[in-house]
């Protein structure tokens, strides 16, 4: 019985070790992955240390800075992380490359955010501004689309204006580090983005928003 007691404290220790080898992995490759890009500092001035999991209904699955198209993109993604129980979350998805990253006058164009979110349940949260997706211009490149997720200090009141995804109104020149410090939301815990250029579907997107 001691040998087997014994056995299952070593099997235990090494499950741990390698789950913070792993943690600790993609904590460092988040981080670094956001400087490299410049989404530090042209979106936030300190990278966030844990990847936040993003994967769309297309099948495609959002990889610190891989390239997507915005027809793999169009629907709201499902978005995980490792919450803490009975805590209050923002989550927010902002593009810095508006019109387009040479000249980004509009930065930045915001996508999707959503406030006092209960554990890592999206849907239980907050709509401040419904999701729209990936529509970057013709011939302007590759845009980042980053998401970003705070760890409120509790449950807030939010006097943001309620955005739809038929209409573009309000939704440039948007700052998300801005809106942090406005409700105290300190420096993102968790992030990841994708890069996207044009394709067939962004004329399709203009047509939902009215443009």
């Amino acid at each position: 019985m001691g040998a087997l007691i014994r056995c299952a404290i070593v099997l235990l220790t090494v499950a741990t070790m390698v789950n913070f080898r792993v943690l600790t992995r993609a904590m460092s490759t988040v981080a670094k992955s956001f400087e490299a890009s410049q989404v530090v500092p042209d979106v936030i001035p300190k990278a966030p240390a844990a990847l936040l999991q993003v994967k769309y209904p297309s099948g495609v699955e959002v990889k610190e800075g891989n390239e997507l198209t915005p027809t793999q993109v169009k629907d709201e993604p499902s978005v995980k992380w490792d919450a803490e129980p009975g805590q209050y979350y923002t989550l927010a998805m902002t593009d810095p490359d508006a019109p387009s990253r040479k000249e980004p006058t509009f930065r930045e164009w915001h996508h999707w955010l959503v406030g006092n979110i209960q554990g890592n349940e999206v849907n239980s949260g907050e709509t401040l501004s419904q999701y729209v997706g990936s529509g970057p211009p013709e011939k302007t490149g590759l845009h980042r689309y980053v998401f970003l997720l705070y760890k409120q200090p509790s449950k807030l009141t939010f006097d943001e204006p309620r955005l739809t995804n038929t209409s573009s109104d309000k939704r440039a020149n948007f700052k998300i580090a801005e809106f942090a410090k406005k409700y105290n939301l300190g420096d993102p815990i968790a992030g990841n983005f994708y890069e996207a250029q044009y394709d067939d579907y962004v004329p399709i997107l203009y047509k939902q928003l009215g443009a």
